[in-house]
């Protein structure tokens, strides 16, 4: 779903007026939750390079959670690559505490789904721990990319957020998957942004970038890019 920035900003403006008057849903008991999101993007970068040929991206969620930790949920963004025009993210997972040490976990599997070229679809299985400013994160798969090759991959992550002045967040990140390997050359990402909640929305700049493994298999779509986000919680 190629689209130009004018058009995607209009769709995007009525999308983020119309959810300024949706409200997240908790039942009476705390035990269960809601939330949704909408978000317009100057492009989709994943794991350091564009999903949508370098265009704008649209992309929403929804998000069902349990007091005990368990969740579920569906997050979707037009793409542009291998014939594919959207991508639908299904999830679940459970996320907690380990006791009162600070420590947080999170574990679950994730389905990638592109309706209109089935033979893209595949599942990942993620886990990570959190603790004060810092992250690290594992996720795993043996058919990356939809592969028929039984093609293993594993991405492994590291996460630094912190709270600047004026309600500023700062949000530093570096990946690197590790290929199968016959299947690709291991690939290095990073990311540095910062962002911020103003009258109700959202606001990120991030800058994202690539080792030379990256850019040799990503081409252009994986050169140095800054990308800026307004979003919309719900």
């Amino acid at each position: 779903m190629k689209m130009n920035t004018l058009s995607a900003l209009c769709l995007a403006g009525t999308m983020l007026t119309a959810s300024s008057m949706a409200m997240a849903w908790e039942s009476e008991d705390g035990a269960h939750s809601t939330s949704a999101s909408v978000a317009l993007g100057t492009d989709y970068v994943w794991r350091g390079y564009s999903q949508t040929d370098e265009e704008a991206a649209i992309s929403g969620s929804f998000d069902y959670g349990h007091s005990s930790g368990l969740y579920a949920g569906v997050w979707a963004s037009n793409v542009d690559f291998s014939g594919a025009d959207l991508e639908i993210d299904v999830y679940a997972g459970f996320a907690s505490e380990i006791g009162d040490t600070g420590i947080g976990y999170d574990v679950g599997i994730l389905r990638y789904i592109y309706p209109d070229t089935n033979d893209l679809d595949w599942d990942e299985y993620y886990a990570s721990l959190s603790y004060s400013f810092f992250s690290a994160g594992i996720a795993h798969t043996t058919e990356v990319y939809g592969s028929d090759d039984d093609a293993t991959a594993t991405y492994y992550s590291l996460g630094f957020d912190y709270n600047l002045p004026y309600d500023v967040a700062l949000s530093a990140g570096v990946g690197y998957y590790d290929y199968e390997e016959d299947y690709a050359d291991d690939q290095t990402d990073y990311r540095i942004g910062v962002s911020k909640e103003f009258i109700g929305f959202g606001f990120d700049l991030t800058y994202y970038g690539m080792d030379d493994n990256g850019e040799d298999a990503n081409g252009d779509l994986a050169d140095d890019r800054v990308v800026f986000t307004i979003s919309k919680s719900m």
